[in-house]
C-alpha cells in the first residue's frame, strides 16, 4: 500500500486533531481523534439493555416491579389468605425450633431449625409483613401503585400473620405440652428487657435481615438459594434472639397459650416499638439505598407509565 501511494502521489493524511490551549489533545477526543466513550455509554455497549446499569440489576428491577404490582393489586380474599398462611408457616418453624432446643439446648441450632418454616413460607408463596418493605415500594415509586394500596397490603398482611401464628401456636402447645419450659424461657428473654439500646438494635437488625433475604430471593430462582436463604434467616433472626414482629410474636403467643404471665396488653406495647424498628431496618438500610442504586430505571419506568396514561386519556 505504501508503494502505491508513492507512485500515485497520494500521501496518507493524519486524522485532524483538535488541540487545547495547552498544546494537548482536546478533552473531548482521544489521541486518534475519536471521542472516548463515557462510563454510561460503555455500560450500554457492553450490556443487553439500553440503560446505563448492569444487566443483572435491570432484570432484578423488572422482576421486583412486576411482583410488587401483583401484590398491591391483590383482592381482599387473596391478601387475607396469603397473610394467614404466612403466620401458619411460621408456626411450622416454631415447632421445629422447639423440638431441636428441647433435645439439644442450643438456641443457634433451634434458630437453624426455624428455617424450616421460612422455607415452607417461600415454597407456598406466603408472605411475612417485613417481606413487603422492598418489593411493593419499588412498584409504587416506579408508577405501578399507590401508597393507599401499600397501607392496605401492610395492615392486612401484619394482622393476618399474627392471627395465623396465634391459631397454629395454640395447636402446637396443645399437642406438645412438654415444650412448655422452652417456651417460657424464650419468651422471658423477649419480654423482660423492654426498650433499650440493645433491644432496639436487635429489632432493627431483624427488619434488615428479612428484607435483605427478600432482595436476595429476587436475585435468584434457584431452589438451593431459596433453601439457604431460609435457614440463614432462621439462624440469624431466631437463633441470635433478634426481635421480629411476626416471628417473635409466634414464640410469645405459644408461651401465653402454655401459661406464661405475659398479657396481651404487654404484647401490644412490645409490638408498638418492635414493629416500627423492624420497618426502620428494612426501609432505611435496604430499600432506600436500593432505590438510589436503580434510580435511572425508576425514572425511566415512571416516564413510560405517564406516557401510557396520556395515550389512554
Amino acid at each position: 500500500m505504501a508503494d502505491v501511494a508513492a507512485q500515485t502521489g497520494d500521501v496518507p493524511r493524519e486524522a485532524p486533531r483538535s488541540e487545547d490551549p495547552h498544546g494537548g489533545v482536546a478533552h473531548g477526543e482521544d489521541a486518534r481523534g475519536e471521542e472516548p466513550r463515557g462510563e454510561a455509554a460503555e455500560r450500554r455497549r457492553l450490556g443487553e439493555h439500553d440503560h446505563a446499569i448492569e444487566d443483572a440489576l435491570v432484570e432484578e428491577f423488572e422482576n421486583t416491579v412486576t411482583e410488587g404490582a401483583n401484590r398491591l393489586n391483590r383482592t381482599w380474599r387473596a391478601l387475607v389468605v396469603t397473610g394467614l398462611f404466612g403466620g401458619i408457616d411460621v408456626g411450622l418453624g416454631l415447632l421445629a425450633m422447639l423440638a431441636v432446643v428441647d433435645a439439644t439446648g442450643s438456641k443457634l441450632l433451634g434458630g437453624l431449625a426455624f428455617g424450616v418454616g421460612l422455607y415452607a413460607l417461600r415454597l407456598a408463596h406466603s408472605e411475612l409483613f417485613t417481606e413487603e418493605f422492598l418489593v411493593p415500594i419499588n412498584a409504587i415509586v416506579a408508577g405501578h401503585g399507590t401508597w393507599l394500596q401499600l397501607l392496605r397490603l401492610w395492615s392486612v398482611t401484619l394482622v393476618t400473620n399474627l392471627a395465623g401464628g396465634w391459631a397454629l401456636t395454640w395447636l402446637i402447645v396443645a399437642a406438645f405440652p412438654h415444650f412448655e419450659d422452652v417456651l417460657l424461657e424464650s419468651t422471658a428473654t423477649y419480654m423482660e428487657s423492654g426498650l433499650t439500646l440493645e433491644t432496639a438494635c436487635l429489632a432493627i437488625l431483624a427488619g434488615f435481615t428479612i428484607t435483605l433475604v427478600t432482595r436476595m430471593s429476587q436475585g435468584s430462582d434457584e431452589g438451593i438459594a431459596t433453601l439457604a436463604n431460609s435457614f440463614v434467616s432462621g439462624l440469624l433472626v431466631v437463633g441470635l434472639g433478634m426481635f421480629h414482629g411476626a416471628l417473635t410474636s409466634s414464640v410469645i403467643f405459644a408461651a401465653m397459650h402454655a401459661g406464661a404471665e405475659t398479657t396481651y396488653l404487654e404484647w401490644l406495647v412490645w409490638c408498638a416499638w418492635v414493629i416500627p424498628l423492624n420497618m426502620v431496618g428494612g426501609l432505611v438500610i435496604i430499600t432506600l439505598p436500593r432505590l438510589v442504586r436503580t434510580w435511572e430505571l425508576v425514572t425511566a419506568e415512571r416516564e413510560a407509565q405517564r406516557a401510557l396514561r396520556a395515550q389512554g386519556s
